[in-house]
């Protein structure tokens, strides 16, 4: 049999030998065995949760905690039945016994008190509460963690594997601080199951002793007390470890070393308090009748780990000191290069006031930098564009905490990100202090709330986000919006340039015989316009090839090109294999069709303006309706009509889609209607 399937085998193994010991009856011999090895395990796990780095690293501690519990109170059993019976329970009680009586029995009675009172007053109630505490607190604290990471995924700063990990750690820590809870009581039990014992020991070995034994009251007392306490002592010591276990499992805060390291780090990170704490033990020392020899010991040894820490303090400063000579700079050169460089108009650029420098950081809440590499990322794998560079630098003419985007020199967003604070968006936030403000993508209330408030916005259910993430996520929304304007001629060359290594045929014949460089750029912005992903580039430049041999109209143009995307357009708002549609009333449509006027910036819709109202508060109608009931619903309409049509509905409701029934009807979806667009009054004509 291979070690792996002796371990899967020794807890199930383990846990029917702890039943059948609590009704089959032990040799004293046995006895000893099982004990020594309770202790030795509960040393184990109580030198285990000190070593771990984070307590979900000991996840298996509330089943073990469960095991040991048990096995404990089997022992107890076991050694009961050989005191009662035979007056005698192995060398390891009788041991323990003589050591802590020390020959007296009321030393012995005492001591064994003590430590019942330590573990069940102080160290069972204090775990058991902390540990209630933690499990309520990290439930309440799940939906913010989980907001947290979909602002990352979205930001592009983790990948979806990243985002299912954190995830499914979230859910593990909530169900550790769950069991952990449990856990406690059975702590808690076994303390009272342990004190219940020993009396009954006590109470039942002297009448056994008396009545059964022969013994006078003084010698059946005796006895019996040593056994009692004996027994008493080889569980109780190993309950008091899984105790002392306990307690620092559900104390620790999640780390990145174990306890003897973070402790030592952080009890000597200042050298003040260790001055302070050394002085003060040497002045006690002063102190007539007091012990001089421990305390001014104690104090020489704090004073001069306060000095060592104080010398390395300042070798580190002296490391980092800058040479005052590398730091002149030598003055800005003022030639014709220079002043076309600092002339150039960056495509995209981030403004900071001066107090948002901090955002340029490493830390979790300054880390800008890499999440707008993230960002680009995101943005290439969904919308298909290279995202150019985004420059960031602070300006001294922004108010404090504000934050610009410019794209091409242009102010195309700006927000807040207040130095020390996160905000927090939920309806239930009148009762924690802040600042009001209303979150710049979706338009939700929130507030700026001070980091030391995070926890308790959470606990009234707010979603709290970090400064960089509500930056990011702005700039990301700004991006896609954008996303035409950031379409560079070089930039459709670049990509063209890609596909020409895998698909040289489908370009060469497009470009430049058909179609130029320029002309390809229109056509993919009108597709970004319209928030069509352009990564099947192969797809769409066959598409135009094919549109190219009759004419070069953009209109044209775009059209042919969403026609070779097909499916990919309607796929994105199906839900469950359903795509939910709206459809326009037959007569409607052919109105609409014979009002299609063609114009400079392509076809339009020439409607009166009451009836142009009526159709599209017909639409908003529809469209709030679905979205109250959590369907996402898009326009469908003829071929000829969805160009002009989408510019009109664009204006009442930009983020509608519209579709054409050739490129639905191609996605095999199944499609569902939830409503149906007409006017009376042009029903009526």
């Amino acid at each position: 049999m291979t070690g792996k399937k002796i371990t899967q085998l020794a807890v199930p193994v383990g846990v029917v030998g702890i039943v059948m010991m609590l009704v089959v009856p032990l040799p004293a011999g046995m006895l000893d065995f099982l004990i020594v090895i309770n202790i030795t395990l509960a040393l184990v796990v109580l030198l285990t949760s000190m070593y771990v780095k984070r307590p979900l690293d000991f996840s298996v501690f509330p089943s073990m905690l469960l095991v040991l519990t048990l096995f404990r109170l089997g022992l107890n059993v076991a050694s009961t039945r050989l005191v009662l019976r035979d007056g005698y329970a192995g060398e390891v009680i009788n041991a323990f016994g003589n050591f802590v009586i020390g020959g007296s029995l009321i030393i012995g009675l005492v001591i064994f008190l003590i430590l019942v009172v330590i573990q069940f007053v102080v160290i069972t109630n204090g775990a058991g509460r902390v540990a209630e505490v933690g499990a309520r607190f990290t439930l309440d604290a799940m939906p913010g963690k989980q907001m947290a990471i979909d602002a990352d995924l979205n930001s592009g700063l983790i990948d979806e594997d990243e985002a299912r990990r954190r995830r499914a750690e979230i859910a593990a820590e909530a169900d550790f601080y769950g069991a952990m809870d449990g856990g406690s009581k059975f702590v808690k039990g076994d303390a009272i199951a342990g004190i219940i014992i020993t009396i009954i020991n006590l109470l039942g070995g002297f009448g056994v002793g008396m009545l059964t034994m022969g013994m006078s009251a003084g010698e059946s007392l005796e006895r019996f007390s040593l056994l009692t306490i004996g027994d008493g002592l080889v569980t109780q010591i190993p309950a008091l470890l899984m105790a002392v276990s306990t307690g620092l499992i559900v104390t620790r805060a999640t780390a990145s070393e174990d306890m003897g390291s973070a402790a030592s780090n952080q009890l000597t990170q200042s050298r003040t308090a260790l001055l302070i704490a050394g002085s003060t033990a040497i002045a006690l020392a002063l102190v007539p009748g007091l012990p001089k020899l421990p305390f001014i010991l104690v104090g020489v040894v704090l004073v001069v780990v306060g000095q060592r820490i104080s010398a390395k303090d300042k070798a580190e400063a002296a490391a980092e000191e800058v040479d005052p000579a590398a730091a002149v700079t030598a003055p800005a050169a003022d030639t014709p290069e220079a002043l076309i460089e600092q002339m150039r108009v960056h495509a995209l650029e981030i403004l900071l006031a001066p107090d948002l420098v901090d955002l340029v950081g490493t830390g979790s809440d300054q880390d800008l930098l890499a999440r707008v590499r993230g960002l680009r990322r995101k943005v290439a794998m969904e919308l298909g564009i290279v995202v150019p560079p985004v420059r960031t630098r602070d300006s001294v003419d922004l108010p404090r905490s504000t934050y610009v985007v410019r794209i091409a020199g242009v102010e195309v967003g700006r927000g807040e990100a207040p130095s020390g604070r996160v905000l927090a968006l939920g309806d239930n936030l009148d009762g924690v202090g802040g600042t009001p403000v209303v979150e710049p993508v979706f338009g939700l209330p929130g507030k700026w709330v001070p980091s030391e408030l995070r926890h308790a916005a959470e606990m009234v259910g707010a979603t709290v986000v970090d400064r960089v993430s509500v930056l990011i996520t702005h700039l990301g929304a700004i991006i896609e919006a954008n996303a035409p304007r950031l379409l560079s001629r070089e930039d459709v060359r670049v990509l063209t340039e890609g596909v020409k290594q895998v698909n040289p045929s489908v370009v060469d014949e497009l470009i430049p015989a058909m179609m130029s460089l320029g002309e390809v750029q229109r056509v993919l912005q009108g597709l970004l316009a319209e928030r069509v992903a352009i990564r099947d580039l192969p797809r769409i430049l066959e598409g135009l090839t094919l549109r190219a041999k009759v004419s070069t109209d953009v209109e044209g143009l775009v059209e042919a090109a969403r026609q070779s995307l097909g499916p990919a357009l309607a796929a994105p708002y199906a839900q469950d294999g359903v795509l939910r549609v709206v459809t326009l009333d037959p007569t409607l449509e052919q109105h609409l069709v014979e009002a299609i006027r063609p114009a400079d910036g392509g076809a339009q819709l020439l409607l009166d303006p009451a009836r142009a109202d009526r159709v599209l508060g017909t639409l908003r109608s529809i469209v709030a309706s679905a979205e109250a009931s959590g369907r996402e619903a898009v326009l469908v309409c003829a071929p000829a009509l969805r160009a002009a049509l989408r510019r009109t509905v664009v204006l009442a409701l930009p983020n509608l889609p519209v579709l054409s029934y050739s490129e639905v009807t191609g996605a095999g979806l199944e499609i569902e209607t939830v409503g149906v667009v007409s006017d009376a009054a042009a029903l009526a004509a």
